[in-house]
This record gives structure tokens, sequence and C-alpha cells, in this order.
């Protein structure tokens, strides 16, 4: 594999960051890599589904620590780091305009407890709350994805489009199960799945967010939807990588992403996402499921041709609902 930016986003306004992002991720995949068929050490952080070992820990800090060399000045969201606060009794995670780094470490822990080899590194930039840079890493599988907001998406080096596929029928599904384990919430969850699965052609889960975003913009897969994952590390880069590979990427009720809502549906095409937003905003959610974006939160990436960084921004910071696509 090509362990590099890929060539067209060299000269990017944003080279910088991709190159640091890639660096960091890269060096992270060591230690993942390095780790994966080694024994060990499990933690629990909600329930016996959650997991978080000392890879995780290791993971993030070291990828904090080499983007910290070069952006000392930047804001940082990572998994482990959120986890820990969270348990101090700080509950929620505020998104700011100033350049934030939103990293998984190691996406898909209870893959890499088990040696199944989803497992990923997940970097996301934002600046001015749009995401701009993304990479994911899959050191297992020797998978480097990248993307650059305006620079398209790249696996390996080589340019990403989606399926394009256009309708529920035919089409491959990518989902995620989630850690919640109570009732209310497996109800809803396997609510969505059974009526989207009735229209579609299969599914798949394989246990990591950010590679099953990657997925659709490889056009592995045609779709994927998940509802009430951790935190905004899970999706940044892959909702990059879709956007900039030439799929679509709305809130599962069809308004617009945004990046904080714990909620995220990417397709190959716009029309395969307005179809499973139809069928999703019909579903029942969960007492304890993150709903759809609420007034101020706005939009999360720019599609090239259709908005303006001013555009943008006024939606952003406008009062009102989230529009629909």
């Amino acid at each position: 594999m090509t362990k590099s930016i890929p060539t067209p986003l060299l000269s990017h306004k944003y080279a910088d960051y991709v190159s640091v992002a890639v660096d960091a991720a890269l060096a992270a995949g060591e230690v993942i890599k390095h780790a994966f068929k080694q024994p060990k050490k499990v933690e629990e952080k909600l329930n016996h589904a959650d997991l978080v070992t000392a890879t995780d820990k290791a993971a993030e800090d070291l990828i904090f620590s080499r983007i910290r060399r070069s952006f000392p000045d930047h804001r940082f969201i990572g998994e482990e780091s959120s986890a820990a606060a969270f348990a101090e009794g700080v509950s929620e995670v505020q998104l700011t305009d100033a350049p934030t780094w939103m990293v998984d470490p190691l996406d898909g822990t209870t893959n890499f407890v088990h040696g199944f080899p989803f497992v990923c590194t997940s970097i996301g930039l934002t600046v001015g709350g749009v995401v701009v840079v993304g990479v994911v890493y899959n050191p297992v599988l020797e998978e480097l994805f990248v993307a650059a907001e305006g620079g398209g998406a790249y696996l390996n080096g080589e340019r990403l489009t989606v399926s394009g596929r256009t309708q529920l029928t035919g089409a491959l599904l990518g989902t995620e199960v989630g850690t919640a384990r109570d009732d209310d919430t497996l109800d809803a969850m396997f609510g969505r799945v059974r009526q989207l699965v009735g229209r579609m052609r299969s599914v798949r889960c394989t246990g990591s967010c950010a590679l099953g975003l990657c997925s659709v913009a490889l056009g592995r897969c045609d779709a994927f939807f998940e509802i009430n994952f951790g935190g905004c590390w899970d999706a940044a880069a892959g909702a990059l990588m879709v956007s900039e590979a030439g799929g679509a990427v709305l809130d599962p009720a069809g308004g617009t992403w945004n990046v904080m809502a714990r909620r995220v549906m990417a397709a190959g095409s716009g029309d395969l996402a307005e179809a499973m937003a139809a069928v999703l905003t019909k579903c029942e959610l969960g007492s304890r499921e993150a709903g759809p974006p609420g007034k101020g939160m706005g939009v999360s990436l720019r599609v090239a041709g259709t908005e303006d960084e001013a555009a943008v921004k006024g939606e952003r910071e406008g009062p009102g609902e989230a529009r629909t696509e």
C-alpha cells in the first residue's frame, strides 16, 4: 500500500492538516497492529458490550501528542478522554468554531478483542464546525482512507467513488447494533433494520461506524446508517469520505447531518438516502436514543457546488429547523 498523502492532496489548502493526521493515524496503527494478536487486558465502560483496552488509551495519547506537536492551539475531542470526562460528571462535549480534532483511536474495540480484522483509527478535523479533513486507517488490512474538503476521497492513493445505486431494491445496507442492551433500545434498533432490510438486498454489521461509512465511499456497501453511536469521533472522518466520494450524507430523519448529533446516514446517491429516510422517519426511536439535530445544530459538511462558506456559516449560526435535502 502507499502510506502517504494522495498526490492530488499534496497542494490542497489543508495539506498540512492531512499530513499530520496521516502521520498520527499510521503511528497509532502500528500500536494497534502490534497488539492485535497479543493477550489483552479488557475493561468494561457502560456494560459488557462497551469495552476499552490499554491499546485504545495508548493510541489516543499518541495521536493527540503527534497533532499537538504541530498545532498546539487546536482543540481535541477524543473517545477515551471524553469517556473519562463523562465519568467525572461532564455530560456533554461542546463544539466551537475553533479547529477541532475528533479522534477515535480504536474504532471496533470489540473486534480488536476478538481478533476480527475490522478495526481502525479515525481522525476528523472540523474548522468552523464543518468537517474538512478525514483519515481512517485499518492497520490489520492495511487500508488507509484519506479525504479533504473539495479534494476527493482516496483508499491507498486511489480515488474513491460511491456505487451510485438509487433504489432500495438490490441495495446492500451497513449498520451497527451499538452497545446498548436495554429492551427498549434493542426493539427500536432491530425494528429499523427489519423495515429497511425487508426492502433491500441484505445487511452487514462489521463493528465499526467509521469503516461502515468508508465502505459506502468505496462502494462495498450502497448505504449505511447508525443511531446513538458513541460520539462525533465515530462518524466525522467517514462522513467526509462519503461526501467526497460523491455520496449523500444526511441525518436518518432526512435533514442535514450534524457531526455532534450521534446519528448518521450515508448512501451512494441522494435518491437512495431519501428513500431510506422515508422508511426511517416512520420507525420508533427508543427512549434513550438520540433524536434529530435541534435548532442551532447546523451543517457539518460543505457540499461542493451547492453552498459557499458564508452560506454554511450562516445556516450553522442561524435559527430554525435543520433543512431537508
